[in-house]
């Protein structure tokens, strides 16, 4: 981890992969009426795995846990609800095969992956979020990545949990231009219990930054919002940023794969995050490996010298 955050202190772009979810669901597996994705560590975990090579294939430099939707409060919902410990350990496992099979002397960094946006609780949800980023540390994630941070209190608990496991954090906000103007706004789904979508992500970031985290992404949020959001985010953090947004859309526990924009579009994209200063940059839901292979060939090395990080 250490080599990695030297690369980034360098300026280096970082390659990220794409979702796991809706990859898992190109490929036929069905996804848990609950859970979603989790329940593929159950029944499908050779299909994960193949997953992960794929991307690690595709060059990226970063692979995420299927954990998205693996915390306690989700998982209880479901017939897994005792297999906390071994579902988030199988998933790191499946992650750390894939790189020994796949990445041979190239480094492949493991990002253990926490949400709040399945389902989260009250403040009790607070330990279920220090119990999975301390399995998943102890099963060997690399670092564990925020995603999906679409509840402000919910996102609140979350990160000081994380944090407090003394690893480095990296934080995925979600957000979304509001219909009736050019404004970005926090990012909500209909099971959260707040009200957050008439927040403005500059209120959102204001509360949540000051929490704790090492490196700031705009991640599950549609392109267009992606470029204002990452200024946003620029506004007020001097620290590395991160891109990797989603294309299509979600009903009812499933993916739509309308209009996924094509690789190469998403490239030219990509590029302008970059030049901006955005060192970490992959793709969300919808966004496949050929996707990540185009950003992999295609983007530059380095960020330009002039918007490199502070920290």
């Amino acid at each position: 981890m250490k080599k990695l955050q030297e690369r980034i202190a360098q300026g280096e772009v970082i390659i990220i992969d794409g979702p796991m979810g809706t990859e898992l669901e190109r490929r036929g597996v069905p996804m848990h009426g609950e859970a979603w994705s989790a329940a593929a560590l159950y029944t499908h975990p050779e299909v994960v795995r193949q997953a992960h090579e794929d991307y690690i294939r595709a060059g990226a430099d970063i692979i995420i846990t299927n954990t998205f939707a693996s915390a306690r409060h989700t998982l209880e919902r479901t017939e897994m609800a005792d297999q906390v410990r071994e579902l988030n350990t199988r998933a790191v496992t499946l992650a750390k095969e894939a790189r020994e099979a796949t990445a041979g002397d190239r480094p492949v960094y493991i990002a253990g992956s926490i949400s709040t946006s399945f389902r989260g609780g009250t403040q009790e949800a607070s330990a279920n979020y220090r119990e999975q980023a301390e399995i998943l540390t102890e099963a060997g994630a690399d670092f564990l990545i925020m995603e999906m941070m679409v509840d402000v209190q919910q996102s609140a608990y979350a990160i000081e949990a994380a944090v407090s496991i003394g690893i480095p954090v990296w934080v995925g906000f979600s957000c979304k231009i509001r219909n009736d103007d050019s404004q970005v706004v926090f990012r909500e789904l209909p099971w959260t219990h707040s009200k957050d979508e008439d927040k403005t992500f500059a209120e959102a970031l204001d509360y949540l930054l000051p929490i704790g985290g090492s490196l700031v992404s705009v991640m599950h949020s549609d392109i267009e919002a992606t470029a204002p959001a990452l200024r946003a985010v620029q506004e007020r953090w001097d620290g590395p940023l991160g891109a990797y947004p989603e294309s299509g859309r979600f009903v009812n526990f499933s993916w739509q794969f309308e209009n996924v924009i094509p690789p190469e579009d998403f490239l030219s994209e990509a590029k302008k995050w970059v030049q901006m200063g955005t060192q970490v940059v992959g793709g969300c839901c919808g966004i496949g490996p050929e996707h990540i292979r185009l950003l992999r060939e295609g983007l530059p090395s380095h960020v330009p010298a002039e918007q490199q990080s502070v920290s």
